[in-house]
């Protein structure tokens, strides 16, 4: 049987502090199932691709921010938004190890791919 895949977009940041905490919570309990996780950060949610933003955010009886994106490190892969990324002056080197910035080319062919269920937040 082919390995499941969840291909999830984010795109509240601090903003919308409920639904990006959903988004990065579900990336954090799939990646802890098994499931081969790839989270992409949009929007405001970009800014949590940085060392140390996420610990400012805050939201009462969620999982720290820090802690998920840690999780989801550990077992699946980040992706900023290249457009988003620009918008906001974020490079390759501003971000954490291992998240990389990509285009919509490459977030379609992950979310066409077989086996794939994709979440937009």
């Amino acid at each position: 049987m082919a390995q499941k895949k969840l291909v999830i977009k984010v795109t509240a940041g601090s903003d919308a502090p409920e639904r990006c905490s959903q988004a990065f919570t579900v990336a954090a309990v799939a990646v802890a199932s098994g499931v081969e996780v790839s989270l992409w950060l949009t929007g405001e949610s970009s800014w949590f691709a940085l060392p140390g933003r996420a610990a400012e955010f805050e939201l009462p009886h969620a999982a720290p921010l820090p802690d998920l994106i840690d999780s989801i490190r550990a077992g699946g892969q980040i992706t900023v938004c290249t457009q988003c990324a620009a918008r906001r002056d974020i490079t390759e080197q501003d971000v954490l190890e291992g998240v990389r910035i990509a285009g919509a080319q490459l977030f379609v062919q992950e979310a066409m791919g077989d086996g794939v269920q994709a979440l937009v937040y």
